[in-house]
């Protein structure tokens, strides 16, 4: 455990210094962008010293890296306002998001990867793989896109977009499901296919045999011996997948207008506010680099076998 805890700060610290050293190569200058094209060399200069960015490129990384670790990301170069602050409330709406996509992409995802597994060959797999086959080629955008047009603005039974607060968490939520939805239905696309493959494998194991002999149907088998083994592969999937599903909310966000950590972003890139986009991309960062901390135990928690291993 010590190892692992000691690979993942380095981890962080290694991710931390490449995204401050790549937006600080980008073309541009943010004391020039703040000041606009008709500001003089001398007040550029005096707002660079005022920022810190005239000091060298490693003791810039020490003094933000160093705020960060307390939540001090820095203050906006174009609102003055606190960088961790904004993230923070942003992030009242992105991590919600993201947890709602998982969990319904897990709700969509493992009955209809078991079924197919359990009718190989038959009906049923053919009808899943072709839905896996068609929400692996339509984007979260356009899903949510289709979700608008038809249970928004022809059914009326959600909100089409925009978010309220958490004072009425029945609204937030019901603003938050749609674009949860977007998500889940190309993610639990993808996870039923891991689904259906990992139960196979698993019902061709010999464990799952001896207990049919034993009497078990192939249910109850797969049940009490066989969906432990087969969460292996999977937990790892979903430690990959979370990457992807931070990258599909960032769009989602801008599709449904939700003020999240995605709309912070693209707006800060707009402005060329790197203080903002150096906060929001070091804790998406984090965040996948904690969530593959957390499947590696998770997983090594499952199969003791792993822990004898290392």
């Amino acid at each position: 455990m010590t190892r692992r805890l000691g690979i993942l700060g380095l981890s962080l610290l290694v991710a931390s210094a490449l995204v401050f050293v790549f937006l600080r190569v980008l073309p541009g200058d943010p004391a020039e962008v703040i000041l606009g094209t008709r500001a003089t060399p001398v007040a550029v200069a005096q707002l660079r010293h005022t920022l810190g960015l005239d000091a060298p490129l490693w003791l810039q990384y020490l003094r933000w890296a160093g705020g960060a670790v307390h939540g001090d990301f820095g203050v906006s170069y174009v609102s003055s306002a606190s960088v961790g602050q904004q993230i923070a409330q942003r992030l009242q709406v992105s991590a919600p998001l993201a947890v709602m996509g998982m969990v319904l992409s897990l709700l969509i995802a493992l009955p209809l990867g078991i079924t197919a597994a359990t009718h190989h060959r038959r009906a049923a797999d053919v009808i899943v793989s072709a839905f896996s086959q068609v929400g692996i080629a339509v984007p979260a955008f356009w899903a949510g896109f289709l979700l608008i047009t038809l249970l928004a603005v022809k059914l009326g039974w959600f909100p089409a977009g925009g978010f309220g607060d958490w004072s009425d968490p029945v609204g937030a939520l019901r603003s938050l499901l749609l674009p949860a939805i977007s998500l889940a239905l190309v993610q639990g696309a993808i996870l039923a296919r891991y689904v259906r493959s990992a139960v196979l494998e698993v019902m061709r194991e010999d464990f799952i045999r001896t207990a049919r002999a034993k009497g078990m149907t192939r249910g109850q088998a797969l049940w009490r011996h066989g969906l432990r083994n087969a969460a292996v592969p999977l937990v790892t999937v979903l430690g990959l997948q979370w990457s992807y599903l931070l990258v599909g909310a960032i769009v989602v966000e801008n599709v449904f207008y939700l003020p999240g950590l995605g709309r912070l972003l693209l707006q800060a890139l707009g402005n060329r506010d790197l203080l903002v986009v150096q906060g929001i991309v070091t804790v998406l960062t984090a965040a996948v680099l904690l969530v593959n901390f957390a499947t590696d135990i998770s997983y090594r928690a499952l199969d003791p076998r792993l822990q004898a291993a290392s």
